[in-house]
């Protein structure tokens, strides 16, 4: 059986995963996130070292990941961008190197063994900070001209913007959910959680419970834009809110009432949450591997 190295490089830690060609995770854990491009390379090549009968490495990061290698765009890793990352890993390793964006990982995982097995034309959506995501077309990933493929977040849902927290991400997203509570109820924003929010409104805070309405509205008319660019056959959501089990019966309420407002929509757009949480991210790397180099 084949088995690959994994790693998902975030801005605190670096997950790394053994992975076979099933999809099944063999060896996995983490460690800081170096400080210092020469110090991730290095940590990188040790585990090649120690894992010697792998097929090669595949990497999820954050960014604009281009096919040669160069991560454009910004992160909480800034040395990550700019220099060709993926050719400077080959020649440290001696093994070839997949690299991808860290959302279009993730809506790989589900196109494999998850949510989106056996479909072609997936969209994932993920929702925390912000939200972005991944194009599933034709059973590949569509990255796009820019690479921006899957940023659904910079979606504008009303003609009256007058900065860039008008866009879906700033308003839409946890982020914007927490925010929208703290300056209601006057107090920090770091004293909140999303979590809190929803249990407060399931208490019977107004505040909250006003919040947590206008949040499933404003992802719902996200959602129904969606479908009708794209017409994909599920639209998934992932992100730490995607665990709430009452999250797909909230947005499908507040689809049917933009539903029954638009009488020229037909088309009711099919959504679920994604399968995979905390390993998405190794298993959607493992995928692209294998689909680069079948």
């Amino acid at each position: 059986m084949k088995k690959f190295l994994a790693f998902d490089v975030g801005g605190t830690f670096i997950k790394y995963g053994i992975v076979t060609e099933d999809a099944e995770i063999l060896e996995k854990g983490k460690v800081k996130t170096p400080k210092a491009l020469e110090e991730l390379l290095e940590v990188i090549n040790q585990f090649a070292k120690q894992f010697r009968d792998v097929e090669g490495i595949a990497i999820s990061c954050p960014g604009a990941v281009s096919d040669e290698g160069i991560i454009y765009g910004s992160s909480a890793i800034p040395y990550i961008h700019g220099p060709n990352i993926k050719q400077l890993i080959v020649e440290r390793t001696g093994l070839p190197v997949y690299m991808e964006n860290d959302a279009n990982c993730a809506g790989y995982a589900e196109v494999w063994n998850g949510s989106a097995k056996g479909k072609q034309d997936v969209l994932v959506m993920v929702i925390g900070t912000g939200i972005g995501g991944a194009v599933i077309k034709d059973g590949l990933l569509h990255k796009g001209n820019n690479l921006h493929g899957g940023e659904f977040g910079y979606m504008l849902l009303t003609s009256d913007y007058t900065s860039s927290d008008d866009v879906w991400s700033r308003v839409a997203s946890m982020k914007a959910l927490i925010k929208s509570v703290a300056k209601a109820k006057n107090v920090d924003f770091e004293t909140l959680s999303g979590e809190e929010i929803f249990e407060l409104a399931e208490a019977g805070d107004t505040i909250c419970i006003d919040a947590v309405d206008r949040f499933y509205h404003l992802l719902a008319i996200g959602i129904y834009n969606l479908q009708y660019i794209y017409d994909p056959e599920v639209i998934l959501i992932g992100g730490g809110v995607s665990a709430r089990e009452d999250l797909i019966d909230k947005i499908n309420g507040k689809l049917s009432e933009i539903l029954d407002v638009i009488k020229l929509a037909k088309i009711r757009p099919v959504i679920d949450t994604c399968m995979f949480r905390q390993d998405a991210n190794l298993l959607g790397a493992v995928y692209g591997f294998m689909k680069v180099n079948n």
